[in-house]
């Protein structure tokens, strides 16, 4: 969908990795090698988007860093169509909100760094139906077009594996109640 309307690749990569988690920062180098695309079409699109104001550039020492412009009037709208476009929509509405007594769901992995790898690492903390949880998940990946690799865990497990699944660079879809991310964070 999107490379019907963006016909540049690199552009449409770097909308999926600032767009999908507003958190991600990166720089000219690690974009490149990311992508596995020349320095010089990463920096042409950061340019682009950052001219654009799209972006935003600050300086790390020697080392531009780059982010989503939380403020520019497009933010919501890109953001809403990047979480379309990797399907993460459907994922909330489809599988989280019917599932029950849901403490927190967040994604992690590749599509919380924004990186369409095709997998969907999805970590939900609480009780849940599990078979119904299985048949939602199928139905979900044949609508999104995605494989859905799901960890089921409760709040104590969460906390022993929060540095293993890289808790602070993930996605939130769902927590139940502001206090409960914090006490996560």
């Amino acid at each position: 969908m999107l490379d019907s309307l963006i016909t540049s690749k690199t552009r449409i990569k770097l909308l999926l990795k600032f767009f999908s988690n507003t958190e991600t920062k990166g720089y000219l180098r690690g974009l490149a090698d990311e992508f596995g695309e020349s320095t010089n079409a990463v920096r042409v699109e950061l340019n682009r988007l950052t001219q654009a104001g799209l972006l935003k550039m600050e300086s790390d020492g020697r080392t531009k860093l780059y982010r989503a412009n939380y403020q520019h009037s497009l933010f919501p709208e890109l953001n809403s169509v990047v979480k379309k476009y990797l399907g993460i929509d459907k994922l909330i509405e489809t599988i989280i909100l019917q599932l029950g007594n849901i403490e927190f769901a967040l994604i992690t992995g590749d599509y919380a760094k924004g990186i369409d790898s095709g997998i969907i690492d999805l970590v939900i903390v609480g009780e849940i139906d599990h078979a119904f949880f299985q048949n939602l998940v199928s139905k979900a990946e044949g609508i999104i077009k995605r494989k859905i690799r799901p960890l089921i865990l409760n709040s104590t497990e969460l906390k022993s594996l929060q540095k293993q699944l890289d808790i602070e660079k993930s996605l939130i879809l769902w927590a139940n109640g502001r206090e409960y991310v914090q006490s996560v964070y």
